[in-house]
């Protein structure tokens, strides 16, 4: 933006440079892909992972079924707090606890589950997720979560396409004023040895 405005301000000076130009042009296309492009590929991005994450939710809702389990023990250790971002984002106290549910074909199980229930003595009905074929399997993730993750994955298109179009801005202005560089160097070659020398028109 000071590039831009600095030119702008500037354009009639007489000390303006062609370069300034160019550099001034640079910094204003590469505002206008800091602004519209890349907030607009993150959106493109967000969105796009929406509709799978969502696509995956419906399909982990056809796949997997609550089902009510009786506790037989609790598996000795200390409840513990977990949060798995892939279903939720809240943190919850989970409990292990050898329990016995029934398949979906009626087919009795018996195996260990963790558990979010407060009550886990022997007897207690605890809700459990399982999949198809009755074994325990993870809670489906819920459509806020998907949304959260893609939003998450716009944002961060986002900024990595706002740090690459500065970056690129950077090299071609670092170019830019290396060939400013060199020409100078040229020049300096061309005139420096007649400097002072009388006759020459110094």
């Amino acid at each position: 933006m000071r590039a831009v405005s600095g030119v702008w301000r500037w354009r009639h000076n007489p000390l303006r440079r062609a370069t300034d130009r160019r550099e001034a042009w640079v910094a204003l296309v590469a505002l206008l892909l800091m602004v519209l492009a890349a907030p607009a590929l993150g959106w493109l991005c967000g969105a796009l992972t929406d509709d799978v994450l969502q696509q995956s939710v419906r399909f982990q809702q056809t796949q997997r079924h609550p089902t009510t389990a009786v506790v037989v023990r609790r598996v000795p250790g200390a409840p513990h707090m977990v949060t798995d971002p892939e279903v939720s984002s809240e943190r919850t106290t989970r409990t292990s606890v050898l329990a016995r549910w029934k398949a979906p074909d009626g087919t009795p199980i018996r195996g260990t589950v963790a558990t979010s229930s407060r009550v886990t003595e022997p007897g207690s009905r605890v809700r459990i997720w399982t999949d198809p074929q009755g074994h325990p399997s993870l809670r489906p993730m819920d459509a806020a979560t998907a949304r959260t993750h893609a939003a998450l994955a716009g944002f961060g298109v986002t900024l990595i396409g706002v740090g690459l179009v500065e970056a690129g801005r950077r090299l071609i202005v670092w170019r830019m004023v290396q060939r400013r560089y060199a020409r100078l160097d040229r020049a300096w070659a061309e005139a420096g040895p007649d400097w002072g020398r009388t006759g020459t028109g110094s």
